[in-house]
This record gives structure tokens, C-alpha cells and sequence, in this order.
């Protein structure tokens, strides 16, 4: 029963390190896993299950946590983000775009767009360009 426990702790942590994304929960999670491990092995008592969960927890933090962040951020630095990905892109117009202001569609996603010239505004149902994002405002052209 009580190994039982230790991994439905397991879970609830890898499962809430979703959110944190710093790897310390799941590092926690991983000592729950190794105490629930060894509690179904060896039937410890509860103050055992304690130490066991401290020091394997804790070596997971210091040994396994900093050797995993290092790789998962260097990988990350490769990625564009989500913002740096838009310039090229097409998007269709939605409400008519002019140098002051418009809606367009880019990848199911309503954004604030606007043209970089003063010129004749881009009708709704075209497709543009997206050429520069600035803030939360989708500088488009005509493609």
C-alpha cells in the first residue's frame, strides 16, 4: 500500500513539473519513484521511506537537475520562439489592414496587423505577408 502511494506521488509530480518546467519537481517525483521502488522491495517502515526519499531526492537534484538543464537550454537557444518564426510567413486578412491598423489570421490565431506604408488598404480575404512583428501588431504586406 504504501509503495503504492509513493507512486501516485511519482506521477502527480512529473505531472505537475509540466507547469514549473525547472525540473525540480520532477527530480522530487523521481525520489518518490525510487522510494516507492524500494519500499515494495523491502516493505520499510515509514521512517526508512523518509530517508530513502530525502537522499535519493536530494542526489537527484544536485547529480541529475543541473546536467539536464544545461542540455535542455542548449537545445532550446537552437529553436526560434514562436515570435521569431512569424516574419515570412502568409497570413490572411480579416478586417481591412491599412498603415493604422486591421486584423489577419496566421495559423488560426486573430492578430492586430497593420501595413509599414500610408498606401491603399489591403481588402479583407487577402493573403499577406507577414514582413515584422511589433509588439503584439503584424506588419504585413500585400503577397
Amino acid at each position: 500500500m504504501a509503495a503504492a502511494l509513493w507512486l501516485i506521488g511519482a506521477v502527480l509530480l512529473a505531472v505537475a513539473e509540466t507547469a514549473a518546467g525547472e525540473f525540480t519537481l520532477l527530480m522530487l517525483g523521481g525520489g518518490a519513484l525510487i522510494t516507492a521502488g524500494a519500499t515494495g522491495l523491502f516493505t520499510l517502515p515509514l521512517w526508512a521511506q523518509g530517508v530513502v526519499f530525502a537522499v535519493s531526492s536530494v542526489l537527484l537534484l544536485v547529480l541529475a537537475r543541473p546536467p539536464l538543464r544545461r542540455y535542455v537550454e542548449a537545445r532550446r537557444a537552437d529553436a526560434p520562439s514562436y515570435l521569431e518564426s512569424l516574419p515570412g510567413m502568409k497570413a490572411v486578412v480579416s478586417a481591412e489592414v491599412t498603415g493604422g491598423g486591421g486584423r489577419v489570421l496566421v495559423g488560426g490565431e486573430e492578430w492586430s496587423a497593420r501595413t509599414p506604408y500610408d498606401g491603399a488598404p489591403i481588402p479583407a480575404g487577402v493573403e499577406v505577408t507577414i514582413v515584422e512583428i511589433d509588439g503584439a501588431v503584424a506588419i504585413v504586406v500585400d503577397s
